[in-house]
This record gives structure tokens, C-alpha cells and sequence, in this order.
């Protein structure tokens, strides 16, 4: 049996990692050890480690690295905590290789200290390119540290291969957002509507916005924007899931929750949990955002997705996927776009660059029948030929 390890540290990143983590617990030939850090142990982010013990997951190890504010130092001091945290962690646990996704300061500081114990790490989701935020290089390093590599389409795959890593380290097994829509059984509206106490509308939309730093207009002058364009819409219910423990992420979430007081027909949720959330997108128009989510999952549903700003600039979009500027008037055209006969005929055969699920069965497959001992190899560089 091998023990891999596995690291969350926020509700996005659990739901993505829920399928997988379900299939190594079934696994006969791998065993799990699940640490929990991050907004997971926040009760002002939701304390979403209990969504991971009602799904009776166990959680073999909690770190609690919680900043006391989203000011950089703050977040940097979080991160040394991480550090701290996770070398007790590792020196105890021992696991044969440490499972990450994506580009959290929290998942850098567990793959640096997993370096220093010569622990290999698997990254999912790497190779892709947000060229707005720190999180573009929070990823690369990730990788760089990394020995295997699970990458969610074959162009994010040449990327990772073109930063130095050896072809056969890395495999396309597609997004794993997908494996969550087609593996997971969704609420009927009416259900829907009895646990978030909300009564859907005539027109409705889901809205995640984080903070991005702009040298031209503040996180909470992009928020305004966004909020603006909104109460100009009328019979529209929205819903708001709060931003992620960021830079500046406090401004997007105070700004939300007033405006959600003084609009009847807005609501805010710190965590609607992986099944509400996907549940939500059966039944809203868009998705409106700068959430990565609107990029990797929601075009599965063939539902628009309104895109603000520059976050995800340089990842790979469907055609559902409409970009516009952090203002008002673009914003609002987006929104009328999206709501078009035209526009929504066009979307209905889209597809999603992310593929067709099935990456959890792959990512297991290659995990049940790894070579670890290959893996602990000093990795060396790959140049292109």
C-alpha cells in the first residue's frame, strides 16, 4: 500500500479534489492521509472542514495558519506558519508522495518543506496561466518543485514540459472540475431553494468576484463597478458565494454583504458547499466573476459566463466564456450579450477545453501503478530538442 497525501486548504479546491480523494479511499492498493489548513478552519470563510466530515472523509492531520488580516504581511507570516505546521506534520506522517492542485501560498509552503523532507509531490492543474496575479507564479514554482505532473489539457502539458520537466512525468488527464458535475448527483431546485432559503427568479445569476491588484483601480473600485452594473438590473435574483482569503479580499466581502442587506433580491453565502454550488448552476442564467470556476466547469452546462477583468488572462476558454473590463458599462453589455437568442444558440455545442471527465480514474491509475522509487531520483532539467 502507498500513502499519498493529500493537502486542501479551501472549499474550491476540496471540491475539486472530492472524486479523487473518494477513489483512493476505494483504492485496494492506496491509502489516504488528508491535512486540512487554510480557510477550511476559518468560521469568517464558512469553517468548510466540516462539508469534509459530512461527506465522513477522515482528516488525518489539521494545521491552522490563519492570518489575522489580507495585508501582505500578514499573508506572508500565514505562510511561514504553513512551513511550521507542515514540517511536525511530515516528520510524523511519512507519506510516499503529496498530492496538490493549483496555485494557493499555502500549497507552496507545503511542497517547499515536502521538498526539504525529499518527499515527491504530484501537481494537478499546473501549466496554466493566470497573468494578473501572483497565483501564475505561485503555480510555476509549484511545478518546478514537483515531480509528477497532472496537467488538464495537452497545450497546459507542453507548457509544463517546456519549463523543464520530463515528458514521461507528465500526463494530460483532463480538468478535474469536470469529473465533479458528472459524478455527482445535483439538487432539484425546489431543494435548492429550501436549504439556501431563496426563491429563484425570473432571471438569476451566480457571482464570484476575488481581488485582483491593478495599478489603475482598486479592488474596491472594481467591486463598486460590479455592483453597480448589477442593481441596474431589474426581476434578476443574485447570488454571491464571498472571494478566498487574498490580498485585499476583505474589501470584495464588506462591499458584498452591504449591498446584499440593502437588496432584497441579493444573498451571500461564505460557502454554498460543492453540491449547492453545482446545483446552482443548473438553474442561474450566467456565472459572473472572475472565479476560475466560470472557465473550467461552467461551460459543462452550456450556461454563459460574464468573465471581469484580467485573473484568468492567458487560460484556455470556451466559446461560452464572455471577457469584458472591470466597469460598469461592460459589465452590464456582457450580461445583455449573454441573455441573447443568438448568443445562447451558439453556446449550446460548445466544449469545454477541459474535456469530458474521467480525470480522477486516470490521475488513480497512474498512481496505483507509479514507480515511486523513480521519484525520489534528483530531478534534472529537460531541454527541448
Amino acid at each position: 500500500m502507498k500513502t499519498i497525501a493529500i493537502v486542501t486548504g479551501t472549499r474550491a479546491e476540496y471540491g475539486l479534489l472530492r472524486r479523487l480523494i473518494y477513489l483512493i479511499e476505494q483504492s485496494a492498493k492506496l491509502t489516504l492521509q488528508l491535512y486540512v489548513t487554510g480557510t477550511h478552519l476559518s468560521p469568517e470563510y464558512g469553517l468548510t472542514k466540516n462539508e469534509i466530515i459530512e461527506d465522513d472523509v477522515t482528516i488525518y492531520g489539521q494545521i491552522d495558519i490563519q492570518p489575522n488580516s489580507d495585508s501582505s504581511i500578514s499573508i506572508a507570516k500565514s505562510s511561514g506558519n504553513a512551513m511550521l505546521g507542515f514540517a511536525d506534520m511530515l516528520n510524523k506522517s511519512k507519506p510516499d508522495i503529496i498530492l496538490v492542485v493549483g496555485d494557493r501560498y499555502e500549497i507552496l509552503a507545503v511542497t517547499f518543506t515536502a521538498l526539504l523532507f525529499q518527499i515527491p509531490i504530484a501537481h494537478i492543474h499546473g501549466g496554466e496561466i493566470t497573468q494578473a496575479v501572483m497565483d501564475d507564479s505561485i503555480r510555476h514554482a509549484i511545478t518546478k518543485l514537483s515531480s509528477l505532473h497532472f496537467a488538464a489539457t495537452e497545450h497546459y502539458k507542453n507548457r509544463i514540459i517546456q519549463m523543464g520537466e520530463y515528458p514521461n512525468t507528465v500526463f494530460n488527464v483532463g480538468g478535474l472540475g469536470v469529473d465533479c458535475i458528472l459524478n455527482q448527483e445535483l439538487l432539484k431546485k425546489s431543494d435548492l431553494e429550501s436549504q439556501l432559503n431563496i426563491i429563484f427568479k425570473k432571471k438569476n445569476l451566480l457571482i464570484t468576484f476575488h481581488p485582483v491588484i491593478s495599478p489603475t483601480q482598486s479592488v474596491k473600485e472594481q467591486t463598486n463597478e460590479l455592483l453597480k452594473a448589477l442593481s441596474s438590473l431589474e426581476n434578476t435574483l443574485c447570488i454571491f458565494t464571498m472571494p478566498n482569503a487574498d490580498l485585499d479580499g476583505h474589501a470584495i466581502l464588506n462591499l458584498v454583504k452591504s449591498y446584499c442587506q440593502s437588496h432584497k433580491s441579493a444573498y451571500y453565502f461564505h460557502s454554498l458547499g460543492q453540491i449547492r454550488y453545482l446545483s446552482c448552476l443548473q438553474f442561474v442564467d450566467a456565472v459572473v466573476g472572475n472565479s476560475s470556476s466560470g472557465l473550467l466547469e461552467v461551460p459543462t452546462f452550456s450556461k454563459p459566463t460574464i468573465n471581469i477583468g484580467s485573473r484568468q488572462d492567458g487560460r484556455l476558454k470556451s466559446k461560452s466564456v464572455i471577457d469584458c473590463t472591470p466597469h460598469m458599462n461592460s459589465i452590464l453589455s456582457s450580461i445583455e450579450l449573454a441573455y441573447t437568442k443568438d448568443f445562447l444558440q451558439s453556446i449550446q455545442t460548445a466544449t469545454n477545453p477541459y474535456g469530458k471527465g474521467g480525470a480522477s480514474e486516470k490521475i488513480i491509475n497512474i498512481l496505483e501503478n507509479l514507480d515511486y522509487a523513480e521519484l525520489n531520483n534528483t530531478k534534472k532539467f529537460y531541454d527541448l530538442k
